[in-house]
């Protein structure tokens, strides 16, 4: 039962991959659109940065249901 648990636990902790990965390409995307276009540099910051606060809540959201999870477990 506990090997179930921890396996239900690390799925959950998994969201942070996807958020680093889509953090990763955004930033990438950004970089290449600043490059092409600097006189916008400030707008594509702003939405980089709003992107990545959301990718990253996914992340925390992720780690907190893992936590939820084992804590739960105890």
């Amino acid at each position: 039962m506990t090997g179930l648990i921890a396996l239900g636990a690390a799925i959950a902790v998994f969201t942070g991959i996807g958020a680093g990965v889509g953090i990763g390409i955004a930033t990438g995307k950004a970089s290449e659109s600043i490059a092409r276009q600097p006189e916008a540099s400030g707008a594509i910051t702003r939405v980089l940065i709003l992107g990545c606060a959301l990718a990253e809540a996914t992340a925390i959201y992720g780690l907190l249901v893992g936590l939820m999870i084992v804590i739960r477990a105890l």
